[in-house]
């Protein structure tokens, strides 16, 4: 199990790490399904980890939030669709190494796989470094989705609303499409669109990533259906 050289370092510039212990990468970007030695014991490191960063960084960030306010800003920072959403940001996917299984399914793509990964490494930057290494990393992998909070992120979000009010009205759930894609990761610009049976109009949304472009639309939807929403927490 030896990655391209080269790819391994185009992989450390994007992370803006560069391991001395090359071999910890490497088990970090290795899934189970290839083999005994992969990245569960540094998916569980990193996780911890990542939940302290986090924590901490929020803590300094919002000095008059309360405890409930916090915990749900960490929840939404640390949910595996924020973490797959780095992921993908640093092309990850094109760096794991997998079974034949997991590969012909598509696994390097899957939200579950990606975040995990990343959680690995995370884990594979502290014993390589130091917390001070992972710390400082992760504070510019989230720099920009940390800026973006405010207290009122710690509310339900509109997608959140969105499903509860088609759900209260018996109608299915939304669908998210990405419809266009504009630029190169960092600089891209996504425009998603929120399709729905119940919905007479169109409501679409851009953002710098799709989770945001997603939010934007399903607050559009909302008002398209009139749901009256107050201190909406969208960033």
């Amino acid at each position: 199990m030896v990655q391209n050289i080269p790819l391994l370092s185009t992989l450390e510039k994007d992370l803006g790490y560069q391991f001395q212990e090359r071999g910890l990468l490497e088990q970090a970007l290795t899934h189970r399904s290839y083999g005994a030695r992969n990245n569960e014991r540094l998916e569980f490191l990193g996780d911890a980890i990542l939940n302290f960063v986090i924590a901490h960084a929020l803590y300094e960030q919002f000095p008059g939030a309360h405890e409930g306010q916090l915990s749900r800003l960490r929840a939404r920072l640390v949910r595996r669709q924020t973490l797959a959403e780095i992921a993908r940001e640093i092309s990850l996917g094109d760096h794991l190494i997998m079974g034949t299984g997991e590969l012909r399914s598509g696994g390097f793509g899957r939200d579950s796989i990606l975040s995990d990964a990343l959680e690995g490494i995370i884990g594979a930057i502290f014993l390589d470094g130091s917390l001070e290494s992972v710390q400082s990393n992760l504070l510019v992998w989230f720099k920009s989705r940390l800026e973006g909070l405010s207290l009122d992120d710690s509310q339900k979000d509109s997608k959140t609303r969105l499903q509860e009010f088609l759900q209260s009205q018996g109608a299915m759930l939304p669908d998210y499409v990405v419809t266009a894609t504009i630029g190169k990761a960092p600089d891209q610009v996504f425009t998603v669109e929120c399709r729905s049976d119940m919905l007479t109009g169109t409501a679409q949304g851009e953002g710098g990533n799709r989770r945001v472009a997603e939010q934007v639309a399903a607050a559009k939807a909302l008002h398209l259906l009139g749901v009256v929403v107050e201190g909406s927490g969208d960033g």
